[in-house]
């Protein structure tokens, strides 16, 4: 009788794979990711008990756990292939762990393997080489999850007692958190400093154009702010209008671009969000998917190493592609400068560089697709000859120095990695590339055509987007490469901070918290300090420090800083606050009158105040003085920094000659034309389609949408017109009693004709008598082997498998919804008993 192994991994798409490639003398099975939490309660964790911990089995792990055991009775033996990271080796132990408690092992061996990629050939070289758990890793992981815990359990209390409606954002969570918090209050202290510079438009003798900028003047190098206003500007261009100029230096120098490494964790988060403007949760979840499917290596890494089969396999595929000038002689080599770098994995690469995105077009969606295209070309890219460019640098005088300008530019000669790939925005030429000098000479006189004198004022630190905050947070050691999205995930959740414009912007009650903590835990919330800990619990993955000493060192100190804080009272606290946030709550008025002054009595004093359900502004006359107002203070060019507690006037409508006005209403933001009728008839108006925001309505764009609806052209079949308008349900495009939602990028004010034929020509999706159409399938169910598919109806987005429909939950994004989720949906509607219809009531008889 032949041996027969039951393989645990975490998802079934995993699962799936995975079983494809081996015999039948394996049965494998998913965990669906973590089987144990410690639970939500005071006591998970115990410090004076050696900090023993209390976990609970998770809700949702119960039928998987149920096929596990069964499982596990019929087989020989076991093998644990989760992922390859400290958080796969927590599941490898948690499900071991369990099946011990359950006494389900017995004399059977566990073994654990761990590979890189999902394909046939890194599963079965694992296979072949099974080792024992990682001990070290799993005390790295049990520490920081002991960590998270004391420090949630321990400081949220707090919160909620001296900040009601507050909770902790989360040990990791609040430094990042801190970070924004920091960025903002830079900015709203930021002064503009006003500066100038000058730049000439000349001529080669020959009549070519090129542009040259002043740098020094008298004889000496100008430095940023040495034009301070606009008289010095203009002084200087009268003095360069006043010289004979000629080339009195020319400079040139060839200079070469190498290729940036290989993509890591960070790395892709960062460029994601720049070139397809994909979250990290967002570019995780598709990463993830992709790993799945076999087509790209781990996700989760830090490590730039790229393996020697890899780096053949890409000199392979640039040679077919591009040709062997550009294939460097040797292939390259890449050293991380990110602190805590493990290195212990490889970068992320597709797993054949064959497997072009041109060939996966095909069976990826469209996230799927732009993420592998990103991924192949930063591989491919990273093994290409380095881009070579001609450097041109002049200067330009009439010899005496008074005054000296100078152009710059430049001219690729080979474009090496250039053809595929660049890292930033896009791959368009950047303007340093693509600015080039016409020929010139030493000694040539040039002729002048104008000088233009600019004015220009300093601007303030940007604000953190997804992608800087990302690099800020690995550049400090501060996260591993598995948290990064769950850190940002967080604090959005949590109302802490929100994405304007894809930057993130700190609520008040974020700041409000991160005031608190810095002032009575502020070593906590330290960037050094924090980024300290990370080293810790690398070193006990490392087997350098054991753990629960590490545990007892943190957890004497803190324990101390939280005993300070018994004694403070909400009065103590709130004038801290007030103190540390007037600049913000209290910015100086224009009028130079008190910032702090009530507007609604004559002597009150306006601060922070502390309720049942959080901050607000209040003033110092209450009782007398019932004044208020919510903590919502918004930055400039702030979608929801106008007021609209009063019509605000756009303008008159040449037409009518009426008022138009921008107003807000119980459904929202919308535009009106005119008053009310005398005869109490609704005036025009018309709501502002989504995305849309108040600050960017003008008087054009408002008589653009009280002209809705709006004929786009007669149907080229039946005559009828086309028109676009906005509906209860949104943005459409009509054809008689046709209807069809406009989504996506489609503009109802712009929308053409050959647009609206495609919306009208596609066949509908739902609606009485019409056969529902997927918008995506999910894939099969484990047990039915039943398609399990995404459909929009008309009570909202809902799963369908075989005759089971399951309506999504309002918080999840039918964007975003995976296998796995549509799986719980459909599980939990199967358990649900169908609803008996009530009997009509028995008809009284006739008298």
């Amino acid at each position: 009788m032949s041996d027969h192994a039951l393989v645990i991994v975490e998802s079934p798409a995993k699962a799936k794979k995975i079983n494809d490639y081996l015999g039948r003398d394996y049965t494998v099975l998913a965990s669906y990711g973590h089987i144990r939490d410690l639970p939500s309660k005071d006591g998970s964790v115990q410090p004076e008990d050696d900090f023993a911990m209390q976990w609970e089995v998770s809700d949702k792990a119960g039928k998987a756990l149920k096929e596990i055991r069964e499982a596990v009775k019929k087989s020989d033996r076991i093998i644990l292939a989760t992922d390859p990271d400290r958080e796969g080796e927590a599941i490898s132990w948690h499900i071991r762990d369990y099946l011990n408690e359950k006494k389900l092992l017995k004399d059977k061996p566990i073994e654990r393997v761990t590979f890189n990629a999902i394909t046939k050939q890194a599963v079965l070289d694992a296979f072949s080489q099974p080792r024992e758990l990682d001990q070290d890793m799993i005390e790295a992981y049990l520490a920081r999850r002991a960590l998270d815990y004391l420090v949630g359990f321990t400081i949220s209390p707090i919160l909620w007692r001296k900040l009601p409606g507050s909770r902790s954002a989360g040990r990791v969570q609040s430094v990042a958190l801190r970070l924004i918090c920091e960025r903002e209050a830079e900015i709203e202290i930021f002064v503009p400093r006003e500066y100038w510079s000058v730049e000439a438009k000349l001529h080669t003798k020959d009549g070519a154009p090129f542009l040259a900028k002043l740098t020094h003047l008298s004889g000496n190098k100008l430095d940023k702010f040495d034009l301070a206003n606009e008289q010095l500007a203009n002084d200087a261009a009268t003095r360069i209008r006043a010289k004979d100029l000629k080339i009195t230096k020319l400079e040139k120098k060839q200079t070469r671009r190498n290729p940036a490494a290989p993509f890591i964790t960070s790395t892709l988060q960062q460029e994601a969000s720049r070139k397809l403007g994909m979250g990290a949760s967002d570019t995780m979840r598709t990463a993830q998917k992709l790993y799945e499917a076999g087509l790209i290596t781990y996700m989760r890494t830090d490590g730039i190493t790229l393996t020697g089969e890899a780096v053949a396999d890409i000199r392979k595929q640039i040679g077919s592609d591009f040709g062997e000038n550009y294939v460097p002689k040797s292939s390259r080599m890449y050293q991380s400068k990110a602190k805590n770098a493990q290195e212990a994995h490889e970068a992320i690469r597709p797993t054949s560089m064959a497997k072009t995105p041109g060939v996966l077009a095909a069976q990826l969606n469209r996230a799927e697709r732009d993420l592998y295209d990103l991924i192949w070309k930063r591989t491919m890219a990273c093994q290409m000859e380095a881009a070579v460019l001609d450097q041109v640098a002049t200067d330009l005088s009439d010899g005496t120095d008074d005054v000296v300008l100078r152009a710059t530019g430049s001219v690729v000669t080979f474009d090496g990695f250039y053809a595929l790939y660049k890292e930033g925005r896009d791959d368009a030429g950047d303007d340093e590339q693509d600015k080039r000098l016409p020929p010139m000479s030493e000694g040539d006189a040039v002729s002048l055509s104008t000088v233009h004198p600019e004015q220009h004022f300093t601007q303030p630190p940007p604000r953190y987007t997804e992608a800087s905050l990302v690099k800020k947070l690995e550049e400090e050691g501060i996260g591993r490469p598995s948290t990064y999205a769950s850190i940002l995930q967080v604090l959005q959740d949590r109302n802490y901070v929100r994405l304007d414009a894809k930057r993130f912007i700190p609520e008040d009650r974020g700041r409000i918290v991160t005031t608190f903590l810095m002032k009575y835990f502020t070593r906590y919330v330290d960037v050094g300090f924090t980024a300290k800990m990370e080293e810790e619990l690398d070193a006990i993955a490392g087997g350098h420090v054991a753990w629960k000493e590490a545990l007892r060192l943190f957890w004497d100190e803190f324990s101390a800083a939280v005993g300070e804080t018994k004694d403070l009272t909400i009065t103590q606290v709130i004038d801290v606050l007030n103190e540390e946030l007037a600049p913000h709550f209290f910015p100086p008025r224009e009028d130079g009158k008190n910032p702090r002054a009530c507007p609604s009595c004559d002597d009150g004093i306006l601060g922070l105040k502390l309720g049942k359900f959080g901050a607000f502004i209040g003033c110092s006359n209450y009782p007398d003085c019932r004044y208020t107002a919510q903590l919502e203070i918004k930055s400039e060019g702030d979608s929801e920094a106008l007021d609209l507690s009063e019509p605000k006037i756009l303008g008159t409508d040449p037409n009518t000659g009426m008022e138009v006005s921008l107003r807000k209403g119980p459904y929202g933001v919308y535009v009106q034309l005119g008053p009310k009728d005398p005869e109490d008839k609704k005036p025009k108006r018309q709501g502002l389609p989504k995305g849309v925001q108040p600050n960017d309505v003008t008087l054009e764009s408002a008589l653009s949408l009280l002209a809705l609806p709006r004929d786009i052209g007669p149907h080229p079949e039946t005559g009828d017109m086309i028109q676009a308008g906005i509906g209860r349900y949104g943005p459409f495009v009509k054809h008689g009693s046709d209807f069809r939602s406009l989504k996506g990028d489609d503009d109802v004010l712009t929308i053409g004709m050959n647009r609206a034929m495609e919306i009208l020509s596609a066949p509908k999706t739902g609606g009485r008598g019409a056969a529902a159409t997927p918008i995506k399938t999910l894939g099969k169910h484990p047990d039915s082997e039943e398609e399990i598919a995404l459909y929009s109806g008309r009570y909202g987005p809902y799963v369908k498998c075989g005759k089971i429909n399951a309506t999504l939950k309002k918080n999840q994004d039918p964007e975003k919804i995976t296998l796995d989720e549509a799986i719980e949906l459909v599980n939990a509607k199967a358990k649900t008993p169908p609803k008996k219809k009530k009997k009509a009531p028995a008809k009284k008889k006739k008298a």
